[in-house]
């Protein structure tokens, strides 16, 4: 039998953290999330933040790129006033997160005979093999 321990059984819901969810879309490209803060009776939790989600989807070469991005607004026609600019800030945020982790992974230097990844051992920097000396 195995030890490990059943984690979805310690799983336990923040009773004080809950949200009633609406969705409201234009079935085109725009979709609003509306989450109202409730309390663990289902009654609305007034001295909390109502939040709102936008939500669209972006082709891409590798297929639908799914978007997600919080909207800060007083109320659901605020919330889709600004969608467009909400989406282009995510858009941006991700354009330069991925351009990010391309530079970290082409300045990333590999030396020949090491495993993909690692650093050291046989054939690593340092050991024995092709060594490479940085200035």
């Amino acid at each position: 039998m195995s030890e490990q321990p059943n984690l979805v059984a310690e799983m336990q819901a923040d009773l004080n953290n809950l949200y009633r969810e609406e969705s409201f879309t234009d079935l085109r490209i725009a979709q609003i999330r509306r989450l109202t803060p409730v309390k663990p009776d289902g009654t609305q939790d007034d001295p909390r933040t109502v939040m709102f989600i936008g939500e669209t989807q972006l082709m891409s070469a590798r297929g639908p790129l799914p978007i997600h991005t919080p909207i800060e607004a007083a109320d659901l026609e605020e919330a889709f006033d600004k969608f467009p600019e909400a989406i282009n800030q995510a858009v941006e945020r991700m354009i330069e997160e991925a351009k990010e982790l391309q530079r970290q992974e082409s300045s990333r230097i590999v030396v020949p005979g090491q495993p993909a990844g690692g650093h050291g051992g046989a054939g690593g920097m340092g050991g024995p093999g092709g060594k490479i000396t940085l200035r």
